[in-house]
């Protein structure tokens, strides 16, 4: 067994307030740890959306009962810059340059220059050429502040996030979803394998992949968007697809394969998340830093099976695949939260950031 810092999910959409029969912060939170993830930072596209301090404090209040660590990303909606400086401990501004589940796509890129400068640090749905256009804005109003390219899916999008000019302001996250498929697996699949952004080519697959080994992304994230079998079955489906109880083990099947080295694991989903949201005491082994740990057997052989998935939703689009390297015991703050199939219903804390 192998032991690795908890891993930092830094992209999640755990549906409270408003849509919790898809999805709440208990039912995500144990798969979470059953995944081996100990801490999550969880989106603002609920209702209502996480676009004013009270809608926050009310989102505190229901995260209370996740048995893995939380934070949250406010949300930018016109007309709330305010609120956005005021917003506290917070891990960064989420703003939406594209449409997806919970319509809070911004159009006016003034609004957006001014959601740059007022965040520390804005994390952006773009796709394409939504990505340059918010690289340009940066560019043009001289703005210091960080920004983090979400679920990034083709080749084009790894290039315009990484432009040389504003190399080191910029953080690449890209998803297992579009790591471990692409838009062949929508022949069989159908809207469960429809997410924001879409599946691509193989060769846009392939571009990821090299972006890992030549450290162009900085963080891998599952973008856990579930929705009931129901909801994706019907004419007008939502987009989007779980994913915290799979990414380890697509991860570590990869690690079996010889795709990617336990240490870019460890760097991609503990170490980076924690050092881009400035999450204090997380992400590494070492004495001081606090005990959230996972445990994985590399030889555990399993497929994945939707009635051993305790998200809500019960349906992953990796159903049938056999993987090699499973989370086996996960431990937040010291305290074993999920161990040999169990979970145990300890509560976890809400994350500090370093200012």
């Amino acid at each position: 067994n192998f032991a690795l810092p908890g891993l930092i999910d830094c992209h999640v959409h755990f549906r409270e307030p408003g849509l919790t029969h898809k999805e709440d912060f208990l039912t995500g939170s144990m798969a979470a740890a059953k995944g081996g993830i100990t801490t999550i930072l969880d989106m603002p596209n609920t209702i209502p959306p996480t676009t004013t301090l009270a809608a926050l404090e009310e989102k505190r209040r229901l995260a209370a009962k996740s048995i893995v660590n939380y934070g949250f990303n406010f949300g930018a909606s016109p007309g709330n810059i305010s609120d956005i400086k005021k917003a506290k401990n917070i891990a960064a501004v989420k703003l939406y340059m594209d449409y997806t589940t919970g319509d809070m796509k911004i159009d006016d890129l003034e609004f957006v220059a001014d959601v740059f400068k007022a965040s520390k640090i804005t994390i952006i749905h773009a796709e394409d050429i939504s990505i340059q256009n918010a690289i340009e804005i940066i560019i043009k109003n001289k703005i210091k502040n960080k920004l983090h390219v979400a679920h990034v899916s083709s080749e084009k999008e790894l290039q315009y996030a990484k432009q040389n000019k504003i190399k080191k302001q910029v953080t690449v996250e890209v998803t297992p979803h579009h790591l471990f498929m692409n838009d062949k697996d929508l022949q069989h699949l159908g809207s469960f394998a429809e997410m924001k952004p879409r599946l691509k080519t193989e060769n846009d697959q392939k571009a990821l992949w090299l972006g890992i080994q030549n450290g162009i992304v900085d963080a891998i994230a599952s973008d856990h968007a579930p929705h009931l079998k129901e909801e994706k079955e019907q004419a007008n489906y939502p987009f989007g697809v779980p994913g915290v109880e799979t990414m380890l083990p697509l991860l570590l099947d990869a690690f079996n394969k010889n795709r990617i080295s336990l240490p870019t694991i460890q760097k991609l989903c503990c170490e980076n998340p924690a050092g881009i949201f400035k999450i204090k005491n997380k992400g590494i082994i070492k004495e001081g830093y606090d005990a959230d740990l996972v445990v994985a057997d590399l030889d555990k052989r399993q497929a994945v099976r939707n009635e051993d998935l305790l998200t809500k939703c019960k349906w992953s689009p990796f159903e049938g695949k056999i993987l090699k390297g499973w989370p086996v015991m996960t431990i937040v703050n010291g305290n074993v939260v999920f161990n040999d199939g169990k979970i145990f219903d300890i509560k976890a804390k809400e994350v500090q950031y370093a200012t």
